[in-house]
């Protein structure tokens, strides 16, 4: 037999074995499971409520997991710290997609990382659901491989300024991290403060990644103001509601979403009652709707989960995980899982809709206002 004659049989042979065993796999998938990525300061200043989210998000895969999985496949979540450093956030990105060979990424936490992390997602083709943050880049313009579950911090702080002119405050100061985050925040506060005809009394900031606010609270007390907004992390927050309070000086404090962990409520100590914070997760600690009673339940099994609202963001990301995972079919690729997301359109997890579409990336619309108890709880 010629050599040319081998080849072609062989080649043929080899075709044909292709095709009776199927494409090869899709990255991150195999028989048995699905691996997915997840990069989020898990050390660093935002450390407990991750820690916290990660835990909800497990307590729904392990529900899931122990169903058999989906379409067979067991979810198995690869964590890797990036120290919510925006500088470490592509390396930490590209390395779960290159090295550990993710099939998608998961729940990555804070505005200036995720904004770091676009062009990866975009170089890669490789989608990112539930990014942990609601800053409007995350929604606006719409972006074929993000997918963010929870409400804007723009939506929050339009509730919020509705709350406290309600209530007939309206000398409102407000304190934001100087970095896109906390400018977000500012820019939302300040567009809901022009639509009631009201500015800040005063406006500071404070530097990324540190806890000085003292030259905050100077300019900030000056004013006097019957309420302050933070658009800032937890750490500052906390410093921030202590040193006010050594002026003599208690306004009502309020805070966005971001904040809303045990761990802040911890830190704040004897100075937390009364400290006001936006949610964009369901009231957890009560079984008023679907999508909690299942939260409860699923944590009920595992006593390493403790019920907060930063465990319930994680639980419900994981869920619109999953369903987009099933729908996606039993041979999924990511092109397919985009496809699937974007077919939940006003899609019921239980109390709380998700939305999504092609060239849309709502997610969900859920806001509640809540304040720190004198026992140290979350109330509505």
């Amino acid at each position: 037999m010629s050599i040319h004659k081998c080849v072609i049989k062989y080649s043929a042979a080899a075709a044909a074995l292709f095709w009776a065993c199927g494409a090869p796999a899709q990255v991150g998938v195999t028989a048995d499971k699905i691996l997915i990525g997840q990069s989020a300061g898990f050390t660093g200043s935002v450390a407990g409520a991750v820690k916290e989210q990660t835990a909800g998000a497990k307590a729904y895969f392990d529900v899931v997991n122990a169903r058999g999985g989906v379409h067979g496949r067991k979810i198995v979540l690869e964590s890797m710290d990036d120290g919510f450093d925006p500088k470490r956030t592509p390396e930490v990105i590209q390395k779960l997609i290159v090295e550990k060979k993710v099939f998608a990424l998961f729940l990555s936490r804070g505005t200036p990382t995720n904004e770091a992390a676009l062009p990866i997602l975009e170089k890669y083709k490789v989608p990112l659901i539930g990014p942990s943050t609601g800053a409007m880049s995350m929604y606006e313009p719409p972006r074929k491989y993000l997918f963010p579950v929870r409400a804007s911090y723009r939506s929050e702080t339009f509730k919020i300024v509705d709350q406290l002119v309600s209530m007939g405050i309206k000398k409102i100061a407000v304190v934001y991290t100087d970095d896109s985050f906390g400018k977000d925040g500012l820019t939302g506060v300040q567009q809901a403060m022009k639509e009631k005809n009201i500015a800040p009394v005063a406006v500071a900031s404070h530097p990324r990644g540190t806890i000085k606010v003292e030259e905050a609270v100077a300019t900030i007390a000056k004013a006097e103001p019957q309420a302050v907004i933070m658009t800032v992390l937890a750490d500052a927050g906390v410093a921030l509601v202590k040193q006010m309070k050594k002026t003599g000086q208690s306004p009502l404090f309020i805070t966005l979403s971001n904040n809303s962990s045990n761990a802040f409520i911890k830190n704040l100590g004897e100075d937390g009652p009364g400290v006001g914070v936006s949610q964009v997760s369901p009231y957890p600690f009560s079984a008023t709707i679907p999508i909690v009673k299942e939260f409860q339940d699923a944590i009920s099994r595992n006593k390493d989960v403790a019920a907060s609202y930063a465990s319930m963001e994680g639980f419900i990301a994981a869920k619109v995980l999953v369903e987009g995972l099933k729908r996606a079919g039993p041979k999924p690729t990511r092109d397919k899982l985009i496809t699937a997301l974007e077919s939940l359109n006003r899609f019921d997890l239980g109390g709380v809709d998700v939305t999504y579409g092609p060239g849309i990336r709502t997610g969900t619309s859920y806001i509640d206002i809540t304040i720190v108890s004198k026992t140290g709880k979350f109330i509505r």
